[in-house]
């Protein structure tokens, strides 16, 4: 078998293969967002209902619950990500200023980190020259503090993504309860353990996880959830 490469192909390399964790930011919140929608709905119509509500004011509480939870979700995520975004940007003036007053102590910072990992002290001293003098700061916001543009903060995208997917899976249980009224708690419950398990395999594949433990993790949480609201909405029902 030649295993030359052959004219005009791009030659393989090790960096070609694809690498999942720069959807962090946006998949953590769309999870996020789509697993809150269709859990605190669900386990908010399963309560009511437990209280005895009639259709309408069943209704009523999870189109509510809907456009409070999809707002209340944006404005976290945006806090969030913003408070993030602020503390990355402080580390990195400090460090611009520690390399300009005092930059054979960064030098000899970096050279000690590589040392650590298990580099000889005459090869970390020369890899923290060599790369001090192509990028100092991203060499020490790298490795010193763990900062890389990987996966940027973006507030924005995060409070945006959180919205729509809490209110996409906060229809669900919606739906649910729309086309069975007559036993709305069964068939939310149903319909949420459903979604929140394609919901688990499919955050999973895309993080390149294993799908049937998030899954199995996602509808733990969900059946706690809707039994936890389920007796508390019987309980407020009976004493009202």
């Amino acid at each position: 078998m030649d295993s030359r490469v052959p004219v005009g192909a791009a030659p393989f390399s090790a960096h070609d293969e694809p690498h999942l964790s720069g959807r962090s930011g946006w998949l953590r919140a769309a999870v996020m967002g789509a697993n809150d929608g269709i859990l605190s709905t669900a386990a908010l119509l399963v309560g009511v209902a437990a209280g005895g509500a009639d259709q309408v004011t069943l209704l009523l509480a999870g189109v509510a619950g809907m456009s409070a939870g999809a707002m209340s979700m944006a404005a976290g995520e945006y806090v969030s990500v913003s408070s993030q975004a602020d503390v990355e940007r402080a580390d990195v003036e400090r460090e611009k200023a520690e390399l300009i007053n005092n930059p054979e102590g960064e030098l000899a910072e970096l050279a000690e980190i590589y040392r650590e990992r298990g580099l000889s002290a005459g090869l970390a001293d020369q890899v923290a020259r060599e790369l001090t003098a192509v990028d100092a700061l991203g060499a020490h916001l790298r490795d010193e503090i763990g900062i890389n543009d990987l996966s940027p903060p973006r507030p924005v995208q995060a409070a945006v993504v959180s919205a729509l997917t809490f209110a996409g899976g906060a229809v669900v249980p919606l739906l649910a309860a729309i086309m069975m009224p007559g036993a709305v708690q069964v068939t939310v419950a149903l319909a949420t353990l459903v979604a929140l398990g394609a919901l688990g395999a499919l955050g999973a594949q895309a993080g390149g996880a294993p799908r049937i433990r998030a899954s199995l993790r996602v509808m733990v949480w969900g059946v706690l959830a809707m039994a936890a609201t389920s007796g508390i909405g019987a309980l407020v029902g009976v004493a009202v």
